[in-house]
């Protein structure tokens, strides 16, 4: 029987014009599921780019970015399946 992926329990929106590219989110991802972009923003920045998958919502990239707006952090609500008896 093949392992089951897990349900990711959060999810990350980078906002790519507040985003200067400092890499503390990177850092401070316990889930290493945020990484730099190749891309460039309107600034000239590369960007923090979340992998897609990965979060569990923690926050803990949230509170290291400097800078407001840059991230979003959904903590989603997770499916139980019922207990057998």
């Amino acid at each position: 029987m093949a392992a089951e992926k897990k349900q990711d329990r959060g999810k990350l929106v980078v906002n790519e014009n507040d985003c200067k590219g400092c890499g503390l989110c990177v850092e401070a991802c316990p889930m290493h599921c945020i990484g730099m972009s190749e891309q460039l923003n309107h600034y000239g920045y590369k960007t923090a780019q979340y992998a897609g998958s990965g979060c569990t919502g923690c926050g803990i990239c949230f509170m290291a970015c400097p800078e407001p707006g840059a991230l979003t952090v959904w903590r989603l609500a997770t499916q139980h399946e019922p207990v057998a008896a």
